[in-house]
């Protein structure tokens, strides 16, 4: 029988709620979704390939999400424990190393799946998954700077997933149409990154995470996330035109115009406010992302 502590933990199975609790389903939607949106824009080249559709949601949910929430909260749980001590392994429901099995063993089934769906998903898939890991874990530890990690998270969320779904379903490299709108809606989803640190500020600021909020302030930070939000809708609006799809500019552009309202209402008080907004303004964005999924279809 194990007598060391950490051998006793180590041998204690983690329950499977704590361990779902950790690859954090919630988070899944955005990458699923995004991957949804690269499904959409590449039109009749769907076809019947819609086995691949279904088994790409699960690789950018399911699989890649969850393997960088698993990564994340390993490295994470020093902070953890003083923003949030109730998370899976600050609390130990997630005993001794487990959170890193868990992180290696989700890399490694990822890969294996992404390998199944062709060479373009495979490699979108190795660049997701490394990115988590440099994100994360040091030394590397993206996550020091908060101007980067935000950017490899919206990166991570948003582009590489439509860039990954369009690819599944043509079976080859997406349009140039399909990859700049996969890149402004990363760099739109920088400033979503941002809002979420806010929970966040205090530990980042003890242990020394130098988060876009916890480095120029809450208020400072609202701004910068509103501008990286509504600058990227403007050159996609701006894009749609240009390619003839007025009816689906107009439509991003309202949406912008009433994020813009929200955008507002959420600088008056950043830090309560901005929960609110990622239920609101965030919900328009996204909306935007598949209006020009749409629009796209026609142009591969």
């Amino acid at each position: 029988m194990p007598s060391h502590p950490a051998a006793i933990a180590n041998s204690r199975l983690p329950a499977i709620s704590a361990v779902v609790e950790l690859l954090k389903p919630i988070t899944w939607f955005a990458p699923m979704w995004a991957y949804g949106c690269g499904v959409v824009s590449v039109g009749n080249a769907t076809g019947d390939r819609w086995m691949e559709a279904v088994a790409g949601a699960i690789l950018a949910g399911p699989l890649v999400c969850g393997t960088s929430q698993a990564v994340n909260d390993w490295f994470d749980r020093d902070v953890d424990a003083i923003n949030e001590p109730g998370r899976p392994i600050p609390s130990g429901r997630i005993p001794g190393m487990w959170g890193l099995y868990i992180a290696c063993a989700a890399t490694l089934i990822s890969m294996a799946f992404a390998a199944a769906l062709g060479p373009v998903v495979f490699a979108a898939a190795i660049v997701g998954i490394v990115l988590a890991w440099a994100y994360s874990a040091p030394p590397i530890r993206l996550k020091r700077n908060g101007w980067i990690s935000s950017g490899v998270c919206g990166a991570c969320y948003e582009g590489l997933p439509w860039f990954t779904g369009a690819a599944a379903m043509s079976g080859a490299m997406p349009s140039n149409p399909v990859i700049v709108l996969a890149i402004l809606y990363s760099i739109g989803a920088h400033g979503i990154m941002t809002l979420n640190d806010f929970k966040s500020v205090e530990g980042d600021r003890k242990l020394g995470l130098l988060s876009v909020p916890a480095h120029i302030g809450i208020h400072n930070a609202a701004l910068v996330a509103c501008a990286f939000m509504a600058l990227p809708q403007l050159l996609v609006v701006i894009c749609l035109v240009s390619w003839e799809r007025p009816a689906h500019a107009t439509a991003v552009a309202a949406s912008m115009l009433v994020q813009l309202v929200l955008m507002r209402r959420l600088l008056e008080d950043p830090e309560a406010r901005a929960p609110w907004y990622n239920a609101t303004g965030t919900l328009l964005f996204v909306i935007g992302m598949l209006i020009s999924a749409f629009a796209v279809r026609t142009l591969n």
